[in-house]
């Protein structure tokens, strides 16, 4: 091999020496690919496809509004429950899921109920009434007027109800008067004794916004 031929080999082998050096060097020195965390990931996705992780959200506000929730007395709830027997001229608010009367408050038991207790409008609904920190449970026999008598465990909204309590219609117990307000009827006084035996999904719940 010539001496030309043996510097240009050798030339040829430190360039391709420092070429392979500089591409090890500029690997290691790039930064790496910023890592997206599974809890960021799934938000993101919760935020886009709107899926189970979002009603964390609507959760906090919730709770929010029932810290926020003005103090009302007894008597006042009753009251209130009262207007909505004759609010539609002189007859009782028609009752429905979708609509809201003229206060702002949905037209359904839970908003009812909402109106009466003076909660944020349109008012939380029956799930949340019992899970979102504007009631807390107590034993049937400790319920008194403007406490709650709920069935919140169905994913149907047509099998959950609420009721607000008026005091018990006899010295057992077994049934007591009521407000609500009732699919195809609208708003009215009924006795009822949801509750009572124990087995029929509903319970006593006293808001936390009740006054004494």
């Amino acid at each position: 091999m010539s001496k030309k031929t043996t510097r240009r080999w050798v030339t040829a082998t430190l360039t391709a020496m420092l070429c392979a050096g500089s591409l090890a060097l500029t690997a290691q020195s790039a930064p790496a690919a910023p890592q997206v965390s599974t809890a960021v990931a799934a938000r993101a996705a919760a935020d886009g496809a709107g899926s189970a992780l979002a009603p964390h959200a609507g959760q906090d506000e919730a709770a929010r509004a029932a810290q926020a929730a003005p103090r009302i007395t007894r008597a006042q709830v009753l009251a209130r429950a009262k207007t909505w027997l004759t609010a539609d001229n002189g007859r009782p608010v028609p009752y429905s899921q979708t609509k809201r009367w003229k206060d702002g408050y949905r037209q359904d038991c839970s908003g009812y109920v909402s109106m009466a207790l003076g909660l944020p409008k349109p008012g939380p609904n029956t799930v949340s009434l019992k899970n979102d920190g504007f009631t807390r449970r107590i034993a049937m026999k400790d319920l008194a007027p403007g406490d709650l008598v709920i069935k919140a465990n169905s994913n149907s909204a047509d099998r959950r109800h609420v009721v607000i309590f008026d005091g018990w219609a006899n010295s057992a117990h077994t049934v007591y008067k009521s407000y609500e307000q009732a699919g195809g009827v609208g708003t009215r006084w009924k006795q009822h004794s949801y509750g009572v035996n124990g087995r029929d999904g509903y319970h006593a719940y006293r808001p936390v916004n009740i006054a004494g």
